[in-house]
């Protein structure tokens, strides 16, 4: 009986060792956990940049067309190269009388 108790208590101070001082203990659980939630952040903040990023290319993509389209109806302008050329309607009627 006494060589069991002897096993048993080896046998539960072993495993309190794993539990504590070994490969997935505590200690670490809680270290690799703080260092998860530093991860999540820097993810957050990263995932934060590049929404900021992929708006402003889809701003330039788009942006560019944009302000030439207006240059074009609004201030008349023209790339060069272009021949511009105006329709004025007659008085009183629609182009193409």
């Amino acid at each position: 009986m006494k060589i069991l108790i002897i096993f048993l208590i080896l046998l539960l101070i072993g495993l309190q060792y794993k539990l504590w001082f070994g490969d997935g203990s505590l200690s670490e659980v809680v270290q690799l956990s703080r260092e998860l939630e530093i991860q999540k952040q820097k993810l957050q903040v990263l995932e934060e940049r590049n929404r900021i990023l992929e708006a402003q290319v889809l701003d330039l993509q788009n942006g560019l067309d944009a302000f030439e389209e207006k240059a074009r109806n609004d201030l008349g302008m023209i790339k060069q190269g272009e021949t511009f050329i105006q329709l004025i309607p007659a008085e009183g009627g629609s182009i193409g009388q």
